[in-house]
């Protein structure tokens, strides 16, 4: 069994917002700039890993002729 790990920092913060009753609008608002932080983040990994190993569009072309589909049996 598994033990119980503390919660992480973004975790305790999201608490404290979660004491506040929020209109479904302020809801879909706060999902969004939630998903667009994270995506955001995610892009700029991308952009560092693109610059750091060198790659272009070359790269994407050849990711985009790739075949990684699971083999079934």
């Amino acid at each position: 069994m598994e033990k119980n790990k503390p919660l992480s920092n973004l975790q305790l913060e999201l608490l404290k917002v979660f004491k506040y009753d929020l209109s479904e609008q302020q809801l879909r608002e706060v999902q969004q700039m939630l998903a667009q932080y994270f995506a955001d983040k995610a892009t700029e990994e991308i952009d560092k890993l693109f610059e750091e190993e060198s790659w272009g569009e070359e790269k994407i072309e050849a990711w985009s002729k790739e075949h990684m589909r699971t083999k079934y049996t």
